[in-house]
């Protein structure tokens, strides 16, 4: 079995009695492939608004008990397994609370201290986890630019969906509380990472900015909102699968594993 180095603890599981974090500071690692790379060599036609749960419905939004731990990186995972076998399988995977906070357990080596996204992905990649009884993995990730809304929209479109971290200010607490979109406010309640660090899985996105998946329900930001507060992001490609992709997926990884650094 390969073993994974310990994450870094997350600030903020326990803020909350609801709305629970879990992401721990994001790690640089210069191996990364870059997803601004890929694109210039397939170049993408993204539309002006596009939501994969649209086109698609009847897929949950589960809390995956994000409620009780601060599981948000494993939850986000779940959430976009959903997508990838809701096009390959045809139907819902039955993905439990149970398979979420398992895999969460491995991983953080049993404390609810969070988990590194960037640790978290490679683990995806490398050994992949249980959902519903069967293993899934992945076969490739590209690091996109946080500022970069053309990747982002990319990556949603081009792939199902945006893997991103978060590092939410108190403000937006308050703001999802009162089921109003998160918008970049004024004051101490505005710092990056005030509230703590968060994964997320975003699907669509339109002229106000990304639309996300999160503690169960849709959530909607500002694209000011994005660029401050993005702190990482990722596209993932699903595990030898073209199904999943607007992308020929051969030369994606050709193109992929044509970047990989010296």
């Amino acid at each position: 079995m390969i073993m994974h180095p310990p994450m870094s603890t997350a600030k903020g599981i326990q803020h909350h009695a609801f709305f629970k974090l879990g992401k721990a500071p994001a790690k640089a690692d210069a191996r990364n492939f870059k997803f601004a790379a890929l694109l210039k060599k397939v170049p993408p036609r993204t539309p002006p608004q596009y939501d994969f749960d649209v086109l698609h419905p009847g897929i949950p939004t589960p809390m995956f008990a994000n409620d009780v731990h601060g599981d948000c990186v494993i939850a986000a995972r779940a959430h976009l397994t959903l997508r990838f076998e809701h096009i390959e399988q045809g139907s819902v995977l039955m993905i439990s609370d149970n398979d979420v906070v398992k895999e969460y357990w491995k991983e953080s080596g049993g404390a609810d201290d969070g988990l590194n996204m960037l640790d978290s992905l490679k683990a995806w990649r490398q050994t992949g986890w249980l959902a519903a009884g069967f293993p899934y993995k992945i076969n490739a990730f590209a690091q996109i630019t946080p500022t970069g809304h053309d990747e982002v929209q990319a990556a949603i479109y081009l792939l199902t969906a945006a893997y991103v971290g978060l590092a939410l200010p108190k403000s937006a607490q308050a703001q999802i509380q009162t089921g109003q979109p998160w918008a970049v406010a004024s004051g101490p309640a505005d710092a990056p990472n005030s509230w703590g660090g968060h994964c997320v899985m975003i699907p669509g996105y339109n002229a106000t900015g990304p639309v996300c998946v999160t503690w169960g329900r849709k959530q909607q930001m500002s694209w000011a909102f994005f660029d401050k507060y993005c702190d990482e992001a990722y596209a993932i490609v699903d595990d030898k699968d073209s199904a999943t992709s607007k992308l020929d997926v051969s030369k994606l990884l050709e193109a992929l594993h044509s970047l990989r650094p010296s």
